[in-house]
């Protein structure tokens, strides 16, 4: 079965971008344009991983990390933060609400699938782990 990926960002063709390259990775990816629909869909979709565009138009990407990880279904999903903040401090400010990896865009596809794919075996290797706990 194909891992599953949700993609919230905003910005139409780094979107379709994003769901382009994991799917030909043979990932399922759903897209979601609008950050305000990005926790019900997550609850619907239960990802394996997150991809998290940080300034959205309509609410903060931190504000949606920090969500996510409050929730009990979705806290252990791993986030991917892909952004075009990259000054000092961004990094350690976003991964302080709760995500685990970071990119700043542009982005380049070679890191972005290593970041993708490293996430979702800390993730598998995570919930091992607790399985035997």
């Amino acid at each position: 079965m194909a891992k599953r990926v949700l993609v919230v960002e905003d910005n139409d063709l780094n979107r379709k971008l994003f769901c382009d390259v994991l799917r030909a990775s043979g990932f399922e990816a759903e897209p979601v344009a609008r950050g305000d629909e990005a926790v019900a869909r997550a609850r619907a979709f239960m990802p394996d991983l997150v991809i998290m565009d940080i300034q959205l138009q309509d609410i903060s990407g931190l504000d949606l990390i920090a969500e996510l990880k409050d929730d009990q279904t979705l806290c252990d999903v791993p986030v991917l933060a892909v952004t075009a903040y990259a000054g000092k401090g961004d990094e350690q400010r976003i991964r302080d609400v709760g995500a685990e990896g970071y990119l700043s865009k542009p982005v380049s596809l070679g890191p972005f699938m290593n970041t993708v794919k490293g996430l979702m075996d800390s993730a598998i290797g995570v919930q091992a782990s607790a399985a035997h706990a």
